[in-house]
């Protein structure tokens, strides 16, 4: 069954950087756009940033020239690279799949906090 596995949240300092990965099973994983969404507590889940499986990209305003996502198809994992880190950018990240327009999978999440 399809299975997506964040990792490489903590806390870090404002200015900082963290690198999160997402490891996909269970589907043709070069064949799939994938996304990185976040949810800060109390608000609502948010798009940070795209990836098809062209390797276009696309990014929420919030994170241009910050964050950089990227895949690696012989390791079926998705990146997200995040610099310049803001007390405004924690929150839970998400790793989900695209299927024919809609994110029909979700990671567990992992938890980013940046706070001095």
């Amino acid at each position: 069954q399809v299975q997506l596995v964040e990792s490489g949240g903590g806390l870090v300092q404002p200015g900082g950087s963290l690198r999160l990965s997402c490891a996909a099973s269970g589907f043709t994983f070069s064949s799939a756009a994938m996304s990185w969404y976040r949810q800060a507590p109390g608000k609502e889940r948010e798009f940070v940033a795209r990836i098809s499986r062209l390797r276009y990209t696309n990014y929420a305003d919030s994170v241009k020239g910050r964050f950089a996502i990227s895949r690696d198809n012989a390791k079926n994992t998705v990146y997200l690279q995040m610099n310049s880190l803001k007390p405004g950018d924690t929150a839970v990240y998400y790793c989900t799949r695209e299927q024919s327009g809609t994110n029909d999978y979700w990671g567990q999440g992992t938890q980013v906090t940046v706070s001095s």
